[in-house]
């Protein structure tokens, strides 16, 4: 009966290991490429800083323009104070 007894664990033991859940492999992640930024060629660079100049002119006339302006009107509002 011992032997009965051995070889039904041994046999359950079978059982249970082929029925059990077998491990699955870890699903594969693929990631993507790392994206490389290339810095722009130095005469881009150059034309931006031209452009940001000749914005920086403009501005500067236009502020002239309006410190004449303010001036203009401030000479018109002494005359026409003078008038009274």
């Amino acid at each position: 009966m011992n032997k009965s007894l051995v070889l039904a664990a041994i046999v359950a033991a079978v059982a249970l290991a082929a029925c059990g859940k077998k491990e699955e492999a870890a699903p594969v992640v693929v990631t993507p490429a790392p994206v490389v930024v290339v810095p722009a060629p130095a005469a881009d660079a150059s034309a931006a800083a031209g452009s940001a100049a000749d914005a920086a002119g403009s501005a500067s006339t236009a502020a002239g323009s309006a410190s004449t302006a303010g001036a203009a009107a401030d000479a018109a509002a002494q005359a026409a104070s003078a008038a009274k």
